[in-house]
């Protein structure tokens, strides 16, 4: 029943409401006509200019990167599906540009041992990377500033490596990960320089919302690493959690192969457009109950995936880096 037309600028001024996967750009948002409702991916602390733009034309925006991790959001939440992708992505990426076999091998030629994959954040995409390095054989570590992962890296059948600190938890809103101390930094990094050392392949996916990716593994740790061996940055499009990384790029760096490929989930177009596609009508339907655009503030889901309505900033992270910058 959709029509397709040819004429961009016109699809952009008649429309009451703008789905995108990609933030607008710019000359998108100029084409929007005033009061448009529009939904994407969109990080709201990095793109400030196209935050301010969509405030002046009055745009009521809403991020897929802000719906809340509840339940009753959890059919919306295109962060988890398509960070699942990209878990799984990492791994096979990794291990084709490994040297080594992933599992154990016994033969008549003599015994392979397997690959060691050090996985550095358990979130959704850790935790699929996990699941799929242990289908294809490897031995697997994970750290998390999170002590609550515990159980589930364990499930999975990782073993998991912690910070011995009297920091308490490294849980901020939401479940996703926060800023911790000076000291618990210092020990986190002996830690991982340890483990770092002795693995095939590291696979990070660390970020803090609303900042750029913390920096986990220093240049004197990729010395360390072993010749041939490989890191999958999955934080690159926010700056790496390799202070390496080249986001966008597959370089080397002292031997060792380090992978900022963006966008992991656009190497599997199929499964990440199905999936995108129900979060995001799973979404319409509750922004659209009835058809109409019922923008009910008291909502916890539409107020926390708004972020600019009625020429306002909604979104009080957002708002203190414009008005700081």
């Amino acid at each position: 029943g959709a029509e397709i037309v040819s004429d961009r600028s016109s699809l952009w001024a008649q429309s009451d409401i703008i789905l995108k996967v990609a933030p607008a750009e710019l000359d998108e948002i100029d084409m929007m006509k005033d009061g448009t409702a529009y939904v994407s991916f969109f990080q709201t602390t990095i793109l400030t200019d196209h935050v301010k733009k969509l405030v002046n034309k009055n745009i009521s925006a809403f991020s897929m990167h802000l719906i809340p991790r509840t339940t009753l959001a959890q059919s919306m939440d295109a962060l988890s599906s398509q960070s699942n992708i990209a878990g799984y992505k990492s791994v096979l990426l990794g291990a084709s540009h490994l040297s080594v076999y992933m599992p154990l091998l016994m033969t008549a030629a003599g015994t392979i041992p397997p690959a060691k994959v050090l996985i550095l954040g358990a979130g959704v995409a850790g935790l699929q990377a996990i699941a799929t390095a242990k289908r294809l054989g490897a031995q697997v570590e994970v750290f998390d500033v999170r002590p609550v992962v515990k159980e589930q890296v364990e499930s999975l059948g990782a073993k998991f490596v912690e910070v011995e600190s009297a920091e308490e938890d490294g849980v901020g809103e939401g479940g996703y990960a926060k800023e911790t101390s000076d000291d618990y930094k210092q020990r986190q990094q002996q830690l991982i320089k340890e483990h770092i050392a002795k693995s095939d392949m590291v696979i990070t996916t660390a970020l803090i919302p609303g900042r750029s990716a913390p920096v986990l593994i220093f240049e004197d740790m990729v010395k360390g690493m072993k010749h041939g061996s490989v890191i999958m940055d999955l934080a690159a499009e926010n700056g790496g959690n390799c202070e390496l990384t080249k986001p966008g790029e597959v370089s080397i760096s002292h031997g060792v192969i380090i992978d900022g490929t963006l966008n992991l989930p656009a190497t599997m177009p199929k499964h990440a457009s199905q999936l995108y596609a129900k979060n995001i009508i799973t979404f319409l339907k509750h922004l659209c109950p009835e058809g109409e655009i019922n923008l009910d503030l008291d909502d916890e889901i539409i107020s926390g995936a708004l972020f600019a309505h009625n020429g306002e900033i909604t979104h009080e992270p957002t708002k203190e880096i414009l008005n700081n910058s």
